[in-house]
Parts: C-alpha cells; structure tokens; sequence
C-alpha cells in the first residue's frame, strides 16, 4: 500500500524541482526527503528519479504517480478537514501566508484573538508576496493567503479555492517634505503620471500594476528604483529620492522629510483572504478567516500625520 506520506514528498519533489527544495518546503532534512523516496521506489517497483544537472527530473512512473499523487493529497485534506469538522475543536497546526502590509496592519490583532479564543491552535506564518502565496497554495504549502490585489488588475486564483473579502486599502502619493506638491490637500491622477517613481520589486503584482496605471492614461513610467523594504523606499523619499505609491495598510508613522497626499480617482487594492474550497469545514479555517476579518474591520486606513 502507497504511503500518503511518501506521496505528499514525491509531490514536493515534482513541485520544487529537487530534493532539498523539497525537504526544504516540508520542513525536514534532505536525508529524510531521499529515504522516504527510496522507500517508495522499492514500493512501486521502478525509479521515479533521475539526475538532471543540479535538481532532478521526474521519471515517466513518476509522473504518472504524481498526477494520482495530487488527487489523493486533496482527498486527504479533505477527509481531515471533515475530521476536524466532527469535533468542532479550533485545535491543530495552521499555515498562513501573508503579503508585507497585510501582516502588519492586520495580522497581529487577529493572532492575538486567537491566542486567547483558541490556545490549543498553533498558527505559523510566511510573509510572502501574492505571486508566492499562489504558488504556496498551490503546492500545498500553505492552509490560508492574505493577499492584495489592485483595482483593475485582479489576482487570479486557482481552481478549488473560496475566498473572503477583508478590506479595501487606499494609496497615497508619499513626496519629499519640500517637493511642490507636498503640500496639497489632494492631487489629480494626471498631476503624479511624470513623477520619478520609486516603485516595488521588479516582478510584482505591485510594480506591474504601476507601470500598467501609468501607461493605462497615456503616460510612461519613469521608475527610478526598484526597491522592496517599506522603511528603505520611505529613507529614500526622505532623502529627496523620488516618490511612491504609499497604501495606508500598515504604513506606520512617517518619517520626517516625507509628506503624503491622496489622489481623485483613489488607488484603491482589495485585501481578501483565500483557502482550498476543500477545506472550508476546518474550524480552524473559519475562526482563522473570522479573526482576520474582525482585524481589518477594526484598522483604522485613515492617512497617518506627517
């Protein structure tokens, strides 16, 4: 009989491309990763790996197992989570991915409602970008995903999920303190389109949305930096270094030299929380998604004096 532990690390192979990624996903060593492969090998009766430069690649056995593997680790999911359902206990291990600004702003009051309403439960966090999360979720890596998406530019997730609207965040337009428009009670969108930008990292959902904003009203992003440190892109704004979309999520107080001003129309991202449909009946999912909920309906998004 197949092992669903063996099968959930042959899954993690195929998902990360090598043995110590994958033991590294799983959070065991790599000698375990290849005994607990070796061990499936002897029981399916063929290979199931063979060396590709520095990673691995999957033999045909191997990948006709993982496509069983897949179905089979969502079935258990699913049989634990109707398990856990049955007790009605909020007990057990939860892995939460969060974006930057969404743990920050939202996460350590719903970790602490929880502490208190549930000790038996034990939440582990990854701070991670949207893409990551998709893709932690995707490999099964992670139970729930606080992510952000902005107007116009929705996050697409993949099937099987269920999701949970949170909150709407609103950017504003961080400057230096003596930039001209510093001072202004509120800017029009065309007025920030020539601005020299200190945008997110090269690839996120975050900058490719800038650049997307920007062109979507005839405009050419003039990005400067790219930078992924909240406190290194306000330093840098301080200093007189260009200027940034600022969400309010999170932001903390401001630095001095730096000023913020909203924007007519308002930038405006969704925050929302999404799960494995799969797994809707966990109560640890429901007073995980409850806790974050009455979190972000208690943050204050109001601009932070300067």
């Amino acid at each position: 009989m197949l092992s669903v532990d063996r099968l959930r690390v042959l899954h993690a192979i195929a998902a990360h491309g090598s043995l110590s990624a994958a033991a590294e996903a799983l959070h065991v060593t790599n000698s375990a990763v290849s005994q607990q492969l070796s061990k499936l090998e002897r029981e399916v009766g063929q290979p199931l790996v063979e060396r590709n430069g520095r990673g691995v690649r999957l033999t045909d056995a191997a990948e006709l197992l993982v496509e069983h593997a897949s179905r089979i680790l969502s079935l258990v999911q699913r049989a634990e989570a109707d398990l856990e359902a049955h007790r009605d206990h909020v007990t057990g291990h939860l892995r939460l991915s969060g974006t930057p600004t969404a743990v920050r702003g939202i996460l350590p009051q719903a970790l602490n409602t929880l502490r208190e309403a549930h000790p038996r439960l034990r939440v582990e966090l990854f701070e991670e970008e949207p893409h990551e999360s998709l893709q932690s979720m995707a490999r099964g890596e992670v139970d729930l995903c606080m992510v952000i998406d902005w107007m116009g530019s929705p996050l697409a997730l993949p099937e099987g999920m269920s999701r949970a609207p949170l909150m709407e965040d609103v950017g504003d337009i961080a400057l230096p303190a003596d930039h001209p428009l510093a001072h202004r009670e509120i800017l029009a969108i065309d007025e920030i389109l020539d601005l020299p930008w200190i945008s997110w990292s090269r690839g996120s959902i975050c900058n490719d949305w800038l650049y997307d904003m920007i062109r979507s009203r005839g405009g050419e992003p003039n990005v400067i930096h790219n930078v992924e440190e909240h406190q290194t892109k306000l330093a840098l704004i301080a200093a007189g270094i260009g200027a940034a979309v600022m969400p309010r999520l999170g932001r903390g107080p401001l630095p001095d030299g730096v000023r913020v001003v909203p924007v007519q129309p308002a930038l405006v991202r969704q925050v929302y929380v999404f799960w494995r449909t799969d797994a809707s009946r966990r109560p640890a999912i429901r007073a995980t998604v409850r806790a974050l909920r009455e979190s972000a309906a208690a943050y204050d998004t109001r601009p932070v004096p300067a």
